[in-house]
């Protein structure tokens, strides 16, 4: 049995996996966490990946794990790294094979009130309006060259095609484009499984959920968002589909390929890398954003199908509804940022899976609307408990090279949460609660019962305690669409 990291106390929520703990490590490990978080990954795998993401090449400072750490592909879930351009590595298992997964959140005028007693309607609606589950397709349907401006677009793409509204962009990370993206790096088979994706939510932790707007704890920032107390929301997290995944089964093969005719071994297989500089770094990086760019207009078109739900179930227009979006973020991507290293101010290729930006207030990428509070943080817990919108904090730029965590965290795996949860008990409990749920199959909620998840609150807490985001709303599930 593999021997499980040393973790030494450095605060009330921070731990260090100290150098020489995993063969050849750079730097330390450094998680954000407490007791109780700690007690569900006692034993955990994650932990020795968290080691050993410590002995790439280029690594600054610490590799850093989230308070909602559980075992990933390569990385952990929930862990974040930073690597110097000249000498370091980009890796698609800091990534993820779900590209941009992320989470969109869209205010509304209406109370819970009103939507209430059409709660099951609307549901419905959206279930129907936004396709979900395994291959999920039905969207819409890219022909020619759409793909390409798909590709190099994102977003942008959709709100011209008639996706979206123009005020839509100002909210999102980066605009929801990288302009780095490289379409031709993408390929074929990633093509075909993407062409009839778009405007999909998959399966798996993939959700659409209708939120009330429960608590406020920073009103000034809350205003800025729009989110009132007693409001309705709506809180979407999916990603690039099956192009992103074929993204990264092309290129971690050509980069085991490369290790192999090189002769390297690295700790873990799983971490497949390559020099930033090098040309199979800088096409996967091309491809990545590409993918990136997918998943934001992934979402844009998820968006429209919302809005159109919801039109069509208060017979009112989405702009007398109010349905504007808030925040759009990524928590699996990589992108270069600015940091302090030992050598000064300087450009990082920070990878981030499971885990989501955070900077502080006065950074030129924080949107102008909350430029002056910090970068809204989106949070998802399950589907039986709160969601959160964090705001970034001066600390984080030290701390964690400004992020924080991406949700709840996996408690159990899907495997073990359909062995333990009854699909009937699942829904009957939600349903006691007011909750309702539309899935596209009986798996899609006993793999995602709230129970298989970590307990949001406690993760928040541990976050905020960390110094690395505060809370400013609380959301609590109405209905949710499934996968």
């Amino acid at each position: 049995m593999p021997k499980v990291p040393t973790l030494v106390p450095l605060d009330d929520f921070t731990y260090e996996i100290p150098i020489g703990e995993a063969p050849a490590m750079r730097v330390p490990g450094r998680l954000f966490s407490d007791q109780a978080l700690l007690d569900g990954v006692a034993g955990d795998p994650s932990l020795q990946q968290l080691a050993n993401v410590a002995t790439l090449p280029g690594i600054q400072r610490h590799a850093l794990a989230m308070p909602d750490i559980h075992f990933g592909y390569g990385f952990p879930v929930g862990g974040v790294a930073a690597f110097d351009p000249e000498d370091g590595i980009v890796s698609p298992g800091g990534i993820g094979y779900d590209i941009n997964c992320g989470v969109r959140l869209l205010r509304s005028a209406l109370t819970v009130e009103e939507v209430r007693p059409r709660l099951a309607e609307l549901t419905d609606r959206l279930y129907r309006e936004v396709p979900s589950g395994v291959g999920s397709h039905g969207g819409r349907p890219l022909k020619g060259s759409e793909l390409d401006e798909v590709l190099a677009g994102g977003a942008r793409w959709a709100v011209d095609a008639g996706l979206g509204w123009a005020d839509d962009l100002g909210v999102q990370e980066e605009g929801g484009r990288l302009a780095s993206a490289v379409p031709a790096e993408v390929s074929e088979s990633a093509r075909r499984r993407g062409a009839k994706q778009l405007g999909t939510l998959g399966s798996g932790n993939h959700f659409l959920e209708v939120q009330a707007v429960d608590q406020v704890y920073d009103a000034p920032f809350a205003a800025a968002l729009g989110l009132a107390p007693g409001t309705v929301a709506v809180m979407l997290h999916t990603g690039s589909r099956g192009l992103g995944h074929q993204v990264a089964t092309d290129f971690i093969r050509r980069m085991d390929e490369r290790l192999a005719r090189e002769g390297v071994e690295l700790v873990d297989r799983q971490l497949s890398c390559a020099p930033i500089a090098s040309d199979d770094g800088q096409r996967y990086l091309g491809a990545m954003a590409a993918g990136a760019n997918f998943a934001w207009a992934n979402r844009q078109a998820i968006t429209h199908g919302v809005r159109r739900a919801f039109a069509a179930t208060f017979q009112k227009s989405a702009e007398e509804l109010g349905l504007a979006v808030v925040y759009d973020i990524a928590h699996n991507i990589a992108k270069v940022e600015e940091h302090r290293t030992e050598r000064g101010p300087r450009p990082l290729l920070v990878h981030r899976k499971g885990a989501t930006r955070a900077f502080p207030a006065g950074r030129d990428e924080v949107p102008t609307a909350y430029r002056a509070f910090g970068q809204p943080v989106l949070v998802p817990g399950d589907m039986g408990t709160a969601s959160y919108v964090l705001g970034g904090l001066p600390t984080s730029m030290e701390r964690s090279f400004g992020s924080s965590c991406h949700g709840a965290g996996r408690r159990l795996s899907r495997h073990a949460a359909v062995r333990t949860f009854r699909y009937d008990e699942v829904t009957h409990r939600l349903a006691e609660r007011g909750i309702v749920v539309r899935s596209a199959s009986r798996e899609g909620v006993t793999e995602e019962a709230p129970g298989a998840y970590k307990d949001v609150e406690e993760v928040v807490r541990v976050a905020e305690g960390a110094g690395l985001t505060r809370r400013v709303v609380r959301l609590t599930p109405l209905g949710v669409v499934k996968g």
